[in-house]
């Protein structure tokens, strides 16, 4: 009786986890997803706690009670306090911590499974992919917070790491098939290794592709979770794995899309390490021309359509509520006003998407790049704001460029187009943006917040 209770409280929470998904991939059933996957996760964990046969000893049930507590809010906390800027950082942490929980639960497992060559499997590839998760996972949050600003690409770092990953693979074998080489010693050392694997994989990639590096990561960590699935017979466990693992990897292979390139090249391209490959404006025998707040209030005033184009700038200013406003101004003139998305704007998949949603901007005006690209030569004025590398017109027309061949938003197209930047330093790919060199291209220096302030008073004035 107590084990088909289990079994249908795993029942709930894999329909929930499924659920949740599917409304999760639109934006405005979204929070709602989030809740209905976390109310079945919270099914899963009090039947995993009360609903089995086993005696457990109250002083257990007391520490699985603490840390439940503890861990819940210290959750709660730092998601409620995390600035909006510092959200992929969070993200990456979160996912390295499930890859660790992952990985300590094959150590623990591991003396109890060891003479199952099929529990022994699930184990080392639990303990394998886990800890590559966290220790690539940590890396990923250092790159992202600024500890780590600067690509390290080690001498033949390739060579060192296919070799190390065929490493791990062949002492997972011998582990699994010669009984000589199954023993704890052995286990440390394919901990260390994988620790040491997954610091080498994720430590040469540079910034600009790290949004698809976490969403790889994110799919290892369900893949992880779901080695632990198959070792407990835990239905829940086993679908919150396989749903995480594969929508990671399909979020992977469409941003690889985006970008146009192949997930190989990703990892092993690493562009966007440095300045190595910016240039100077002066080096690419440009000059820029300024353009004042109230000049940029007119234009945009007596506009019939504007598109704003949302970057990581945007994001640390914290002006994503201004912008809304800005918004809000222009449509009661009659302009028409859209906001272009492309697929890795920011520091994570989405990243653009949830700023904007929190500032209450309406979600059909969130359009795609594939969408908005036919729209920009009947735009009047594209306003970019802290955007680089996904408006550089390079990747279109410089075969030497490292983002050659990535689709871009044609904001080029416009009548008009206005750059919001602090500085005219490079992106976060390190590269040089013709595009500030065109024609028809002004900029207006500063932060973003204070710009657009400054915009919305002078539109107000008009």
């Amino acid at each position: 009786m107590i084990d088909s209770l289990l079994e249908i409280c795993y029942l709930i929470a894999s329909v929930t986890f499924v659920l949740g998904l599917k409304l999760m991939g639109n934006p405005k059933t979204a929070r709602q997803g989030n809740l209905v996957a976390a109310g079945g996760m919270t099914v899963a964990i009090v039947g995993t706690i009360f609903a089995h046969e086993h005696h457990v000893s109250p002083v257990i049930y007391g520490l699985i009670v603490l840390a439940i507590a503890i861990g819940t809010l210290a959750g709660w906390m730092t998601a409620r306090r995390v600035a909006m800027t510092k959200m992929p950082e969070l993200v990456s942490l979160f996912n390295g911590m499930g890859g660790a929980c992952a990985a300590l639960i094959s150590l623990i497992e591991y003396p109890n499974m060891r003479h199952s060559t099929g529990a022994l499997i699930a184990v080392l590839a639990g303990l394998v992919i886990g800890t590559v998760s966290f220790s690539g996972s940590i890396i990923a949050f250092a790159k992202l917070n600024g500890t780590m600003n600067k690509a390290i690409r080690l001498p033949k770092y390739n060579v060192l790491n296919t070799l190390m990953m065929i490493a791990l693979f062949v002492l997972a074998f011998l582990m699994c098939y010669d009984w000589s080489f199954n023993n704890s010693i052995n286990m440390y050392i394919l901990l260390a290794m994988a620790l040491l694997y997954g610091v080498m994989f994720v430590i040469p990639i540079g910034g600009a592709d790290m949004p698809v590096v976490i969403s790889l990561l994110n799919s290892f960590t369900g893949l992880a979770a779901a080695c632990g699935g198959f070792l407990y017979d835990n239905k829940a466990m086993l679908t919150g794995g396989i749903l995480v693992g594969s929508a990671g990897t399909l979020l992977t292979i469409v941003m690889c899309k985006a970008m146009n390139r192949p997930l190989s090249n990703v990892i092993f391209g690493a562009f966007g390490g440095g300045s190595d490959t910016a240039a100077s404006g002066a080096a690419s025998g440009g000059s820029v021309k300024d353009i004042s707040i109230s000049d940029l209030a007119v234009l945009m005033n007596y506009s019939r359509k504007v598109v704003i184009v949302p970057g990581y700038g945007l994001a640390v200013a914290q002006a994503q509520h201004v912008i809304h406003e800005i918004e809000l101004l222009l449509e009661s003139r009659g302009v028409e006003v859209k906001y272009a998305i492309h697929p890795v704007a920011g520091r994570m998949p989405g990243h653009m998407n949830v700023l904007l949603a929190e500032s209450s901007v309406d979600y059909d005006k969130l359009v795609e790049m594939e969408e908005i690209n036919p729209e920009f030569p009947t735009t009047d004025v594209v306003l970019i704001v802290g955007a680089n590398d996904v408006v550089n017109p390079a990747a279109k027309t410089d075969p030497s460029s490292p983002i050659y061949g990535m689709p871009i938003l044609e904001v080029n197209q416009a009548a008009h187009v206005v750059v919001n930047k602090r500085s005219m330093n490079a992106g976060y790919a390190g590269i040089d943006n013709p595009l500030f060199y065109d024609p028809k291209t002004s900029m207006l220096f500063g932060d973003a917040k204070t710009a657009l302030t400054g915009l919305a008073n002078e539109l107000k004035n008009l």
